[in-house]
């Protein structure tokens, strides 16, 4: 089951791109966090996603919040994605064991072994304070991200 708005969101501890470990509590009392998850890497929508935050990453700093993307990818493959996309925000890997954290949040397909398309804000108390899930094949909409943010 997804975590809905007004739930405590799971804690968790994932590698970024560089192996540097990454857990949801350092960011508690400090920064709000876009946790963003998504099915792959070098995949259409989600690079153009995943592009389009990198673009946009001045009004994400400028409301205190932490952009944080997570897939099922290995952390290997996050970097040459990373380094190829200019990525410099996170992205996590929740490869091992396999979509452990994407199942906590309820977005894992079990069917098809990969992430569903979810975002999670998670104001600087932990709590989840909006949430949108979209089909594998239907981008997000980052206005929206923007729009919630400025609700905290």
């Amino acid at each position: 089951m997804a975590i809905k708005v007004g739930d405590k969101a799971p804690d968790f501890e994932l590698s970024d791109n560089h192996g540097r470990t990454v857990k949801l509590s350092d960011f508690q009392g400090e920064k709000n966090v876009v946790l963003l998850f998504y099915p792959f890497a070098f995949t259409g929508v989600c690079t153009g996603e995943l592009c389009e935050l990198r673009d946009n990453l001045p009004k994400f700093d400028d409301r205190g919040t932490q952009v944080l993307a997570v897939s099922n990818d290995s952390m290997h493959t996050l970097r040459v994605f990373a380094e190829q996309e200019g990525l410099e925000y996170p992205l996590l890997s929740d490869f091992w064991p396999h979509g452990e954290v994407s199942r906590a949040y309820g977005v894992f397909d079990e069917e098809r072994g990969f992430s569903n398309r979810g975002t999670f804000i998670i104001d600087k108390e932990g709590i989840v304070r909006w949430t949108v899930h979209n089909a594998v094949m239907d981008a997000r909409d980052l206005s929206e991200y923007v729009k919630a943010l400025d609700t905290l």
